[in-house]
């Protein structure tokens, strides 16, 4: 019998992979898939046997909650919950499930997968090793990729890319290089672990960002005490011909218990000295203010979110972060606009 099946990507700017299997599943099961990025019940949609949501970030719990209130007993997988590690496809009894169905995505025309699982590392804020386990290979590039209709735009997963044996990382290395494929690494390399080896491997293949357009390596830096361990790995990269203007770096923001805005902006000021473009990641409360440190006492006035709306919308190259309107919505105050004007 035909099931009624509500697949709901609640947050994430990129195709869901474990909603895209879920769609392969059912559909092959017989039932009648539909998708929805709403988490609010339409007024023609009706009755479904099973409801699916797929959360990434933490802030996006109250959309949770909303689904959960509308759809009561949805399903509800991803990384959102870092105390819960149930996945969405285990909701269907399967382990590794490796087809996925990309028509409810009509509009992306890349491929998107995973190489390897896992990751080496146990980083207290990251739910990966208790989700994924120890590092393992699962895909080739030929694997992932869809086929000469579509272009060779991989967007690779991997939390930890040169965690796989050395053998499987060089093949798929092999296969991004002579097959002509654009890679984008967007969940990061582990600059902490880089070795020669492995920053010459990324030098040789066509690393991007995840539009295709701008030659772009991912990494993070996730607190100040990894400061040389970061910047060995910066300069690894650049001596095998990867410069750090090529770098964005996802930058941890509230995590460290010894944090001041001090801290923080000793950590951002480095990066953007080296032309490295941070990213800042807030962990927790968006809301949170941070000791001084011994900056100024109007910075102190400022949230975690509020510097990463800043940061990320480059506002740092014309104001400073003290002076910037945090109402803006990405337009300029006449005093902001002024300093861009004298800036450029």
């Amino acid at each position: 019998m035909t099931a009624a099946i509500r697949l709901t990507q609640i947050d994430g700017k990129l195709p869901n992979l474990a909603l895209m299997k879920l769609a392969h599943w059912h559909r092959a099961q017989g039932d009648d898939v539909h998708f929805s990025r709403h988490v609010e019940r339409g007024i023609f949609e009706p009755a479904y046997d099973r409801v699916y949501g797929s959360a990434i970030f933490s802030y996006s719990a109250d959309r949770v909650r909303t689904l959960r209130e509308q759809f009561p007993g949805a399903v509800v997988g991803g990384t959102w919950n870092m105390a819960d590690v149930t996945t969405v496809e285990q909701a269907v009894g399967e382990g590794v499930y490796e087809h996925h169905d990309y028509s409810i995505f009509p509009s992306f025309d890349a491929s998107i997968g995973f190489t390897a699982r896992g990751c080496r590392l146990k980083c207290g804020f990251c739910v990966v090793p208790a989700k994924e386990g120890r590092p393992r290979s699962v895909n080739t590039i030929h694997d992932i990729w869809r086929g000469e209709d579509y272009p060779r735009h991989i967007h690779l997963l991997d939390n930890d890319f040169f965690g796989q044996p050395r053998e499987q990382w060089e093949a798929r290395i092999a296969e991004i290089r002579d097959g002509g494929f654009k890679v984008c690494l967007n969940q990061g390399i582990n600059i902490r672990l880089v070795s020669d080896d492995a920053a010459a491997a990324l030098a040789s293949i066509k690393y991007y960002d995840d539009a295709f357009k701008v030659r772009r390596l991912y990494t993070a830096w996730d607190n100040l005490k990894d400061e040389r361990i970061f910047m060995r790995g910066v300069d690894r990269l650049h001596a095998a011909g990867i410069p750090p203007t090529h770098l964005m770096v996802y930058m941890l923001i509230g995590w460290d218990e010894a944090e001041t805005w001090e801290r923080l902006f000793y950590r951002f000021n480095r990066m953007v000295a080296l032309g490295i473009r941070p990213y800042p990641m807030v962990y927790g409360d968006r809301h949170r203010k941070l000791p001084l440190g011994g900056l100024n006492a109007d910075i102190g006035k400022r949230t975690l979110g509020e510097f990463q709306r800043w940061v990320i919308r480059k506002a740092y190259t014309f104001v400073p972060f003290d002076e910037y309107d945090v109402n803006a919505k990405g337009k300029t105050t006449v005093g902001q606009q002024a300093l861009f004007e004298e800036v450029a």
